[in-house]
């Protein structure tokens, strides 16, 4: 976009008026553009239009201002560094509902109103909702949707991966990770097991096929040894609350394709946040699901929760081979797990054995002790 000539429209009497071509800092050039936008192609961008009468959609890319900070102090930018925000800076984020239990519930609103930045990621939501610790949300006043030099609306859904390709090799030993909750260790959990998985020697794929958009995931698991990680960004969601089951098995069969189709042996992926939370519950308890994992790693925070949550996943027939996240920091919580359940209980470290992540590679528990 450098030296590219772009046009913002500007609202008279809450209408837009004729285009009006602009250089220099609206050009883009001081623009901050959000990890959640990674996948877009810059030079694509023509306008941004802030006509009042659009209804922004999930996904749409927004040209915004930062009015307030807020919770969200810095963005985090397409390479993953955490840029500081200041008052006046021009952002460009994606439009997402967000459901954090620990932090924001915010949804899509229904036009160009002042809203909030939900993520770090870039997230732009109303915020709903907000949990007790968290700061008032950094306040944001969009300026307009940025449309390609075909005059389409931007959205990251047109810049995803795609149907992946066909692959001639046999399908990898696929694990997934999912948990209690936020926090519950799930995303520590995976990067063990591509750790160990790497270690014996395995070309392993990783991805986190729900949530909301943010880079520390993927990162890790690239740091881990992951020979290729992706997130759901990479299927074309910046964030997956409220998406219909449909396309969060289309958004499961898009990365987990894609990391087959490059040569994984093993793939090990985390479904964000807990079992109550209603897109997770609906994905996991799919049969689509249940025929693409090999294995489940059950992260949880504590005993109860990871007792209550296993006996879910044995309920719907799923191929529970082991529990690990929070609770194995607590050695007592662990003896009590493993008083109650039939399956191992493993630590971090553990799962980044090579002979422990094979092993669970290869194996399930289905059975609660009596």
């Amino acid at each position: 976009m450098t030296d590219q000539e772009l046009f913002i429209a500007r609202e008279a009497n809450g209408m837009s008026v004729e285009l009006e071509p602009t250089r220099g800092a609206v050009t883009g050039e001081d623009w901050k553009f959000a990890y959640t936008t990674r996948r877009v192609d810059r030079d694509a961008v023509g306008s941004v239009v802030g006509d009042a009468h659009q209804v922004p959609k999930a996904g749409d890319l927004v040209l915004a201002e930062v009015l307030e900070l807020g919770q969200h102090k810095r963005l985090e930018l397409v390479d993953g560094r955490r840029a500081a925000l200041f008052p006046g800076d021009r952002i460009v984020v994606c439009y997402g509902n967000r459901y954090a239990p620990d932090q924001f519930e915010g949804h899509v609103p229904g036009s160009l109103e002042p809203c909030h930045l939900t993520a770090a990621g870039g997230v732009a939501a109303q915020v709903k909702r907000r949990h007790a610790s968290m700061a008032e949300a950094t306040r944001i006043a969009p300026i307009g949707l940025l449309h390609d030099t075909a005059g389409r609306h931007m959205n990251v859904a047109d810049y995803s991966l795609g149907p992946p390709p066909p692959s001639v090799r046999p399908a990898p030993t696929t694990i997934a990770v999912v948990g209690t909750s936020m926090n519950s260790g799930k995303t520590t959990t995976v990067a063990s097991l591509v750790r160990g998985l790497r270690a014996s020697g395995l070309r392993v794929g990783a991805a986190k096929v729900t949530g909301t958009g943010a880079g520390g995931d993927v990162w890790l698991m690239k740091d881990a040894g992951a020979e290729v990680a992706y997130d759901f960004t990479d299927a074309g969601a910046a964030t997956t609350s409220l998406l219909p089951l449909t396309r969060l098995v289309e958004i499961v069969d898009t990365l987990v394709g894609h990391l087959a189709a490059a040569a994984a042996d093993a793939v090990v992926f985390e479904v964000a946040d807990g079992l109550l939370q209603p897109e997770t519950a609906a994905l996991v308890a799919s049969d689509e699901f249940a025929a693409t994992v090999d294995a489940i790693v059950f992260a949880a925070g504590e005993a109860m929760g990871a007792v209550a949550g296993v006996r879910w996943l044995l309920e719907h027939g799923l191929p529970v081979a082991a529990v690990s996240g929070a609770v194995t920091l607590a050695p007592l919580a662990a003896r009590e797990v493993g008083a109650a359940l039939d399956l191992p209980v493993r630590t971090s470290d553990e799962l980044a054995r090579p002979e422990v992540a094979t092993e669970l590679a290869r194996s399930s528990v289905v059975s609660l002790a009596a």
